[in-house]
């Protein structure tokens, strides 16, 4: 294979020229030098810069498409890069972030479980698997990954956090969140896509922090503890892993103190896949 990339004019185009290469010859499994040398610069300074856009190593994300290459990341088996290069997506500046407006209902209504609440469900292709959303009468609230077979279990997983609500299988009314949230082409400031957060005071306080970590980047969870104003690095861990709302909510954005990548409730291979699917995104712009 062949490395010739000349006119390498910014750290975005630098990352989306690896990302290119990883994605074309992933079954090479192109080493850390031989990337390095396509774009002009050290092993050094390149693992640097692309895990400090991409969240994850190159090697990271080399993984990612490896183990999820072609299976179920999406549907129609389009390669996972390749799909999202070919989204055509424009105008100005680089997509900064999914626009999501949000609301919290009443702490009564976590701590009666749910009850007097219906819930309509269904699941749908995304680029992360099968994505089973629900939503109330106000909003998106639940969102979650399966792989094939795994459908009744993601549903348990869900529904057991609000266990006395009424449960509605209507995949007319969660389609059109489906698109919202894993078509780029549909991500408007003007026209939000509308969640509602159910969970206790303090769970939402770092759902919504999660909200702020930029698109393509990551924080730890002391940074995101910071955030919020406390300082409790395993108790904010422990609600960002109660995050019902996956994706939309960032909770893959959220790394260990080393820069490591930590657990993820659907699979670390998935945060991986996530991490590098924003960066094609976000490097596309």
């Amino acid at each position: 294979m062949s490395y010739i990339y000349p006119d390498i004019d910014s750290d975005y185009q630098t990352v989306r020229r690896i990302i290119e290469l990883i994605s074309e010859n992933w079954k090479s499994q192109p080493e850390l030098n031989e990337l390095a040398n396509a774009v002009g610069q050290s092993p050094t300074q390149l693992q640097k810069l692309f895990t400090r856009w991409a969240g994850l190593s190159p090697k990271g994300f080399l993984q990612a498409v490896t183990l999820d290459h072609a299976k179920r990341l999406l549907a129609g088996n389009v390669p996972l890069l390749d799909a999202s290069f070919e989204l055509g997506l424009s105008g100005p500046g680089r997509l900064h972030d999914l626009f999501v407006s949000h609301e919290a209902m009443s702490p009564g209504v976590y701590k009666s479980g749910g009850e007097g609440l219906e819930i309509y469900f269904g699941y749908h292709p995304s680029p992360f698997g099968i994505a089973l959303v629900m939503a109330t009468e106000r909003g998106m609230s639940g969102l979650s990954f399966c792989d094939p077979g795994g459908e009744a279990d993601a549903f348990e997983d869900m529904s057991k956090r609000w266990p006395k609500a009424r449960y509605i299988e209507d995949v007319a009314r969660t389609a059109p969140y489906a698109v919202r949230s894993f078509d780029p082409t549909t991500w408007r400031a003007d026209e939000p896509l509308r969640v509602v957060m159910i969970g206790t005071d303090f769970e939402i306080r770092v759902w919504e922090g999660l909200l702020n970590i930029p698109f393509g980047k990551a924080t730890t969870y002391s940074d995101l503890g910071s955030s919020i104003g406390k300082n409790a690095p395993r108790a904010v861990g422990g609600a960002v892993g109660r995050n019902p709302l996956s994706f939309v909510v960032p909770c893959h954005r959220v790394v260990g103190k080393s820069g490591a990548l930590t657990g993820y409730h659907w699979g670390l291979t998935r945060k991986r896949a996530i991490l590098g699917w924003e960066t094609g995104i976000g490097s596309s712009q």
